[in-house]
């Protein structure tokens, strides 16, 4: 009878287990650096103490560091997350490895992204979803050429949570003046930048000093380890919760008596009752309800996945947006943005690309180039196109409205990829920064006009003209058309 009530208990308690586990908090970070400064050997480290390598892993780790390791009496760590041949024969890191592990506080996916120039496109890949980034720098040669190029690029995503990791610590004699001069340079260095948090580390990832507990051989040093700050690290307030941005994804019609929108809050809240307004119609409503598969919300918030159900028939389509009557998202054809081009093929900037923004897709071209940053030194420069890995900032216009707010207030809708027509590869990835009025543009790109009026046109066929322009604009051809 007692063994039954102790299974019971079990239960009961595995129950409560996965039940805690499915409510923790997920972070994803990301870590950069130059070639050889430990990156990939911090990760393995911060899985190998964190104790979340299998005994299998483990045994072949061992074996694999005696034929083919870099890390001489050591384990090197490092080929946990070197998988590829390449990688492991050259000792550098090419294409992003993503690891998963979790801590009894916290989730997290980590993204081991290459420090090499050549890999920049990579690093922006790895880095796009990122909530943190692991700088690490070797501390024989503190902040060089390599650590600026990853900083900017973690500022041009926009992550807000930096740690600065100062590896390579026992070279160095574990010296606090050694570790406080790189850290007023990295300073000065992301000061203009405006990343919010920065955080400063002294460690060694190959002897386990401050990843995962504090090191007795940095008494001076009186912040958290890694893992402690990792797993503490606030990152509730990265979500826009302000600026209601609903991109519909697709019109869910199971039967006659339902019709919602389903899709992604991007950011903000919407509650049930709410007053919305749909783009481009303008056409207003409010919510009814907030339908999900577990049944149905009082509310809802990113990066939750709804169904919206209206209080009235309104004609909305994937590529358009539902948003709350007082916040409203730019709308607009043209902008100016910051491009890393991701394509083997130079830019063409005759050519016209696909545009994905949110749920939408529009015809575009570059209409010019204002300037390229030198990613190494930060300097601008005038170019006619663009080579693979190269960042420039760029005005596009686009054959349709997209509705978009600024990337650095509103990452899922500021955030766009070009896609080339003919090979359909993803040629760039952009980041939107500000519209841009017609008369700045360098093209004389003005669309075509319908003068109604003009062609004779009665004001009784205006309605059927307004639907057919708006399929026009589903279809990528946007006409400007004059009623009076």
């Amino acid at each position: 009878m007692n063994s039954n009530k102790d299974k019971e208990k079990e239960k009961l308690s595995i129950e409560e287990f996965l039940d805690q586990d499915e409510k923790k908090d997920l972070l994803r970070f990301l870590t950069a650096g130059s070639v050889d400064d430990g990156k990939s050997t911090l990760i393995g480290r911060l899985l190998f103490d964190s104790k979340k390598i299998y005994e299998d892993q483990l045994a072949a780790l061992e074996r694999d560091s005696k034929r083919v390791g870099n890390a001489g009496e050591h384990i090197d760590y490092a080929l946990l997350l070197d998988g590829l041949k390449a990688e492991r024969e050259q000792g550098i890191t090419i294409d992003v490895a993503y690891r998963y592990f979790s801590t009894n506080k916290r989730k997290f996916i980590i993204a081991d992204t290459p420090g090499h120039e050549q890999y920049t496109r990579n690093m922006i890949t790895g880095g796009s979803t990122a909530n943190l980034a692991v700088i690490l720098v070797d501390a024989r040669t503190g902040v060089i050429t390599q650590t600026r190029r990853h900083t900017f690029l973690v500022s041009l995503l926009g992550i807000r949570h930096v740690v600065l990791a100062v590896n390579k610590m026992d070279l160095v004699g574990f010296d606090r003046t050694v570790f406080d001069k790189i850290v007023a340079d990295f300073r000065a260095f992301t000061a203009p930048l405006g990343i919010p948090d920065v955080q400063c580390i002294p460690l060694s990832a190959l002897d386990g000093d401050n990843v995962v507990e504090k090191s007795e051989r940095t008494p001076w040093y009186d912040g958290p380890a890694l893992l402690d700050y990792l797993e503490n690290v606030h990152i509730g307030n990265d979500h826009n919760l302000q600026d209601f941005r609903y991109p519909v994804q697709y019109v869910l019609r199971p039967n006659l008596d339902f019709r919602g929108f389903s899709g992604k809050v991007a950011s903000g809240v919407v509650r049930k009752g709410d007053e919305i307004v749909a783009l481009p119609s303008g056409k207003r409503s409010h919510v009814k309800r907030i339908v999900t598969y577990d049944g149905d919300l009082d509310y809802a918030f990113p990066p939750q996945s709804v169904t919206l159900v209206l209080e009235d028939e309104i004609d909305i389509s994937r590529g358009e947006m539902i948003v709350h009557p007082g916040n409203l998202p730019h709308t607009g054809r043209h902008f100016e943005a910051m491009l890393v081009w991701m394509d083997e093929e130079p830019m063409d900037v005759d050519k016209a690309f696909y545009i994905k923004q949110t749920t939408n897709t529009s015809r575009c071209h570059v209409d010019h180039i204002e300037y390229k940053v030198d990613v190494n030194t930060m300097e601008h420069s005038e170019v006619k196109t663009l080579q693979l890995n190269e960042i420039a900032r760029i005005v596009l216009t686009t054959s349709k409205e997209l509705f978009f707010d600024a990337y650095a207030d509103n990452k899922p809708t500021g955030s766009f990829i070009l896609i080339d027509p003919i090979t359909n590869n993803t040629s760039a990835v952009g980041m939107i920064i500000a519209p841009v009025e017609e008369r700045d543009l360098h093209r004389a790109d003005a669309l075509p006009v319908l003068d109604l009026p003009k062609l004779g046109i009665a004001p009784e066929h205006y309605d059927a003209i307004d639907r057919a322009v708006c399929e026009l604009a589903r279809q990528g051809l946007a006409v400007k058309v004059v009623k009076e």
